[in-house]
């Protein structure tokens, strides 16, 4: 009896403490979407784990009430915020008409077409990748990580492959070839620049782009990456250590770059839409900067899991079009092609006359 007991105790102690820990990891997450990295940079490691801190403690919510446990009061207590994070992630809505939109946008990273099959020619993968752009017949096309090799004239390649658009790109150029951003548009373009970040590769373009209803700015953004490789992880000598540099460095710089875009798009004539790869998830500063004043066009159109980073799917939701409310999202969509580690993202749009100033 008295071993019953303590198994029993034992059994309680354990459920508490399992519960403890996953609801202090969720109260975290929530919080690293208002701490700046720059200032605490591993509360960004906390919103990372939200996908999988929220399935366990509400699994653990769920344990909690068929036991009738005492932690059953404080598990709900820490799911309730995720009534306003948890549909950034994943959308239930039902399958509706398909609406005609005035406007169409794709953003893609294209990961310098280095993630086709082993052994695939870059260049043809760009000349797959290019072909099944033109085919969704979008208005903008926002790519990152866009690469061509050194021997290839990137204007002509351009004008060979996207005939009709006009072309906006900022690359760097190595050995090897140049890479970098390109923003291409079939809509009257009145003014461009872009925004290098300092001691990065990554950098946003903008573009201001006129429809019949007005104009709006354009953010082509990569915001600075993780550069972390998971085999490389397990095979190097000191992985660990230099995995920590890299994700401290990358999670401290991107803030900056984020005030630099933000600053650009306060001191805008006119409303911006923001694109690209952040990066960065839902619950992260990052997101929560660059949402100000816009719309997500997932959490307003899309449907399923809004997840763009094809290794980890369903985890990660890093690619994202934000937009101003004055257009209205119509769809959004998430194709699952395997040209990249990313998924490119589509949204289309209802333009409104308020969207002129």
């Amino acid at each position: 009896m008295a071993e019953r007991k303590k198994r029993h105790w034992l059994s309680h102690l354990s459920f508490g403490t399992v519960s403890l820990v996953a609801s202090g990891l969720l109260v975290l997450s929530y919080l690293s979407v208002i701490v700046d990295p720059a200032k605490a940079w591993f509360f960004t490691l906390f919103g990372l784990l939200y996908p999988v801190v929220l399935p366990l403690t509400f699994i653990l919510f769920l344990w909690a009430l068929f036991r009738r446990s005492h932690m059953r009061g404080l598990l709900f207590a820490v799911l309730l915020p995720s009534v306003f994070f948890f549909g950034r992630y994943v959308q239930f809505r039902r399958s509706a008409p398909e609406q005609e939109g005035s406007l169409k946008v794709v953003s893609y990273n294209v990961g310098l077409f280095a993630h086709g099959p082993e052994g695939a020619d870059r260049l043809a993968l760009a000349d797959s990748v290019s072909r099944w752009l033109r085919a969704q017949d979008a208005d903008l096309i926002c790519l990152q990580e866009f690469f061509l090799p050194a021997n290839v004239s990137l204007d002509n390649w351009l004008k060979s492959h996207f005939p009709g658009y006009k072309a906006e790109y900022y690359v760097f150029s190595g050995t090897r070839g140049a890479f970098g951003n390109l923003t291409l548009s079939r809509k009257p373009v009145a003014d461009k620049g872009k925004i290098n970040f300092e001691h990065s590769t990554n950098l946003a373009l903008w573009t201001d782009v006129q429809l019949d209803s007005g104009a709006f700015r354009l953010y082509n953004c990569h915001f600075e990456s993780y550069n972390i490789s998971l085999s490389g992880l397990v095979k190097k000598d000191g992985a660990v250590e230099e995995t920590e540099r890299k994700m401290r460095r990358s999670i401290t710089e991107r803030p900056k770059q984020v005030a630099e875009v933000m600053q650009g798009v306060d001191n805008a004539p006119v409303q911006s839409m923001v694109v690209g790869d952040f990066n960065d998830t839902p619950l992260s500063y990052t997101y929560m900067r660059l949402l100000r004043g816009r719309r997500d066009s997932f959490v307003k159109a899309g449907k399923g899991f809004g997840a763009t980073y094809r290794s980890l799917w369903p985890l990660l939701r890093i690619d994202y079009i934000l937009y101003p409310p004055e257009l209205e999202a119509v769809s959004y969509t998430i194709p699952h092609v395997k040209y990249s580690d990313h998924y490119p993202v589509i949204a289309t749009y209802a333009a409104s006359p308020r969207l002129g100033f």
